[in-house]
């Protein structure tokens, strides 16, 4: 009497290199992604023409009702912040686009006063 062997099941698609595949993507997304701070509020901020993108520095937020943030601080507490922090760079300040004018202008002149470098308003680009 014979007896034939079962036939062989054929072997799988080794996944090993898609998942080679995939975890240098993942590497590689991390190294170049630039990772940005949350606004402490939402923010809607005005549009530009401009296609010069805003340099990465700390920012000075400016909501619609007037609330200020630099990193932590809130308030008026930003202002000693922004004089110890200010180099030659100048100081960004991102606001909401329904801040009244007045109310941006009066920030911007008293960052020209604290801020050896001035002051920066960023936009969205249009």
């Amino acid at each position: 009497m014979r007896i034939d062997m079962p036939p062989r099941r054929p072997r799988g698609e080794s996944i090993i290199p898609m998942i080679n595949v995939v975890f240098l993507l993942l590497i590689f997304f991390l190294l170049t992604a630039q990772i940005a701070r949350p606004t402490p509020f939402a923010l809607t901020p005005p549009d530009s023409r401009s296609d010069q993108p805003a340099p990465v520095q700390d920012v000075l937020f400016l909501s619609a009702e007037g609330e200020l943030a630099w990193n932590e601080a809130r308030g008026d507490a930003v202002w000693p912040l922004i004089r110890a922090a200010a180099g030659d760079a100048p100081v960004q300040i991102r606001a909401d686009a329904a801040t009244p004018a007045t109310v941006v202008a009066t920030h911007l002149a008293h960052l020209r006063r604290i801020a050896p470098g001035g002051a920066q308003l960023v936009v969205n680009g249009g």
